[in-house]
């Protein structure tokens, strides 16, 4: 099993200036590079500050400079805000950019507050069928010479311009949870990407279930990745897991606010929740999150992911973004590489 890792500019509150952040982000790239990641993910936002990433290919050629040989890759798009020629486009120029080291994740969406303000009115399934036509269509472009006539795009004869460097294209990767999506991406060669969010092992093992029953369905093809994408935390010993496990509840429970969409927003940052307001949310508890993430020891953290090793998880995307200090984030990060890591070296 491969190790990747999954990072964003992120902030619950403004006291870090989006510099700062960002030379933050790349420093834990960088460790990841040297430790000998297999990739690094980063996905796309618009107007929250909760994770900033307005166009994950920004980040991704910067970082092609600042490494040396992890992937990189988009962590995901947000397939119904583009348009599939500015993505084919973009893309392959990020690619040739990265020598060739772009992976593509696609998804949906999955905030109605971004909906909201870029296309009014879009709803999850609407955003899922613009994925289902938009992957095809730009793979279509890359080939060249590609037109379109479907329910959402068309366009006349177009080639991508540039190409990619990868051929016939850089991987593709599709965020998927329902039977649907993971039937959709096997069948369209394409590797999936899955997040359990809190909800623990019972739900790594259903996605795994919905990815074989997809796999099994299409049994001409050869069989894509699968990538298990999960919270971690390592910790130095009770008192720091301790800590850890309320930082992740409060992180949790801003994720909750951002996708419910209902509490007020300023200067792209949501009203603050009290402690009473997060305590009533037991379904992201401190208990919950030690029990349900990979928030443990050295020795802890092994035997959790060697479980999911055996459930056939190619690989492990160890998501950093916590509301932790950037301190506190390094230094589980290294005690991950360290002790870690060494367990599932070949």
């Amino acid at each position: 099993m491969k190790f990747s890792l999954f990072v964003h500019m992120e902030r619950l509150n403004p006291g870090q200036t989006d510099e700062q952040l960002y030379e933050e982000f790349a420093q834990l790239c960088e460790i990841a590079d040297r430790a000998g990641f297999s990739a690094i993910w980063t996905g796309e936002h618009h107007g929250m500050s909760f994770t900033i990433a307005p166009n994950p290919f920004i980040n991704l050629a910067d970082l092609a400079r600042r490494t040396k040989q992890a992937r990189l890759g988009t962590g995901t798009i947000i397939a119904p805000f583009w348009h599939p020629i500015k993505l084919a486009g973009e893309a392959a120029m990020t690619d040739i950019i990265s020598g060739g080291r772009l992976d593509i994740g696609i998804a949906r969406g999955a905030y109605g507050f971004e909906y909201e303000r870029l296309l009014p009115g879009l709803d999850a399934w609407g955003a899922g069928q613009r994925m289902r036509e938009l992957i095809p269509a730009i793979k279509g472009i890359w080939e060249g010479d590609y037109a379109h006539d479907g329910e959402f795009f068309k366009f006349p004869s177009t080639t991508s311009a540039p190409k990619p460097l990868q051929k016939p294209h850089p991987p593709i990767w599709v965020a998927a949870r329902d039977p649907n999506s993971h039937e959709f991406a096997v069948a369209n060669g394409c590797n999936v990407q899955v997040t359990p969010l809190w909800n623990g092992d019972s739900e790594i093992e259903s996605l795994m279930e919905r990815f074989e029953t997809a796999c099994a369905k299409s049994p001409s093809l050869d069989r894509p990745k699968i990538m298990l994408l999960l919270h971690t935390y390592v910790g130095d010993g009770e008192t720091d897991l301790e800590q850890a496990a309320r930082e992740m509840s409060v992180y949790y429970n801003y994720f909750f606010a951002w996708f419910k969409n209902e509490r007020p927003i300023h200067q792209g940052l949501i009203e603050a929740l009290s402690p009473d307001e997060m305590a009533a949310n037991s379904a992201v508890s401190p208990d919950i999150m030690r029990r349900n993430l990979a928030v443990g020891t050295a020795d802890e953290v092994i035997a959790r992911l060697k479980r999911y090793e055996a459930m056939g998880y190619d690989e492990y995307s160890f998501w950093i973004d916590t509301g932790m200090s950037f301190e506190r984030k390094k230094a589980s990060l290294e005690r991950f590489i360290a002790h870690v890591m060494p367990a599932f070296s070949e």
